[in-house]
């Protein structure tokens, strides 16, 4: 049997993944489709390739994220599950956490935020609106001011307020990136790859490359399985912040199976078939490096378009570096998924203006 024949066997066509995606319930949350965005100037002072961007910081919902997707499908569980509270936790200036308070304040849900005290705690950005929309805010002192992302005191404290949450009458919904949460919110970005096609086509755009952020690996894997699944041809790159090449690799390539498996594909995806690069997150999670800033003033400057530090900005500073080294030329034509985050300028704006 040919590489191509077994390739055929486990495609799905957009036709086929738009039906399946249609089955699992999903409330409407996100403004769709957000545009896809050519970016000439950014281009030209790069000097490399053709360089686009898919604008998921427009998705509308509390200054917009790449979180709202997944929300649209986690809480729609929530809701069919008879919740009436939802727990998140994450670091102090999370973009999940400020979308999900946002989320639950618009369906009437009751929200409850366990927050990793860290880099930056001071009322302002994401930790702001977190508090503008209601939230309930628990800080845990277990604290990441070094760049580490350990949340195991942070995830057990989660485990003791749903218990009492429960004890007291409510029925809580966990919303958490380390279980199945992961697997049910990546159909917020498989059906994104079905609506980046669409704008392909509209504009006639042949990408080479899809570049993101590597974080929790849910966009980045969720992406990657769509790619495959649909034998498209691109490379999507995913530009870590937290983990070593090889963590990241793994991670992305587990948590698209278990997405695969969610939504019976037959499409799996192994940890040498993801591309991630590990040399742009400086000193850790959540403190920003000199090339991120610089890539903020960049797109600033020559697009209008902001990015965030923790995030958007260190990918950016990836996209340029693989510049540099001559792996993106200007034979290729880069689509950057901007997963959102902005608010957390507010929060690092020492930082920035150093």
């Amino acid at each position: 049997m040919t590489t191509e024949t077994t390739a055929t066997m486990f495609t799905v066509t957009p036709e086929a993944l738009a039906a399946t995606l249609a089955r699992l319930p999903r409330v409407t949350l996100a403004d769709l489709p957000t545009p896809l965005h050519d970016c000439p100037r950014l281009s030209a002072a790069v000097g490399g390739p053709r360089i686009l961007i898919k604008r998921d910081d427009m998705t509308g919902l509390a200054l917009g994220g790449n979180k709202t997707r997944k929300l649209e499908y986690l809480l729609a569980e929530a809701l069919n599950e008879g919740a009436d509270t939802v727990i998140t936790s994450a670091a102090t200036q999370s973009n999940m956490c400020r979308q999900t308070a946002a989320a639950c304040a618009k369906l009437g849900l009751d929200v409850h935020l366990v927050l990793q005290s860290g880099v930056h705690d001071e009322l302002q950005g994401n930790l702001l609106l977190d508090h503008l929309f209601g939230a309930k805010i628990t800080m845990v002192q277990d604290g990441a001011a070094s760049g580490a992302y350990d949340m195991s005191a942070v995830r057990a404290e989660v485990d003791r307020l749903a218990e009492r949450l429960r004890r007291e009458g409510k029925r809580p919904y966990v919303v958490s990136m380390q279980t199945h949460s992961l697997d049910l919110a990546g159909a917020g970005y498989m059906d994104a790859m079905l609506e980046l096609e669409r704008q392909f086509a509209a504009q006639h755009v042949r990408p080479t490359h899809l570049l993101l952020t590597s974080g929790s690996g849910g966009t980045h894997s969720s992406l990657a399985l769509a790619v495959k699944a649909m034998d498209l041809p691109y490379r999507v790159v995913g530009i870590s912040i937290r983990k070593t090449r090889d963590e990241a690799a793994a991670g992305v390539a587990g948590s698209a199976n278990r997405v695969a498996g969610r939504l019976g594909l037959a499409a799996r995806l192994a940890a040498d078939e993801v591309e991630v690069y590990d040399e742009y997150f400086g000193g850790g999670y959540g403190l920003p490096t000199e090339a991120g800033l610089d890539a903020i003033r960049l797109v600033a400057r020559t697009e209008g378009i902001l990015l965030d530090p923790v995030y958007t900005a260190k990918a950016m500073s990836g996209l340029i570096g693989l510049t540099h080294r001559g792996v993106l030329t200007k034979e290729h034509t880069v689509v950057f998924v901007h997963t959102g985050g902005v608010p957390a300028l507010f929060a690092y704006h020492q930082e920035l203006m150093r």
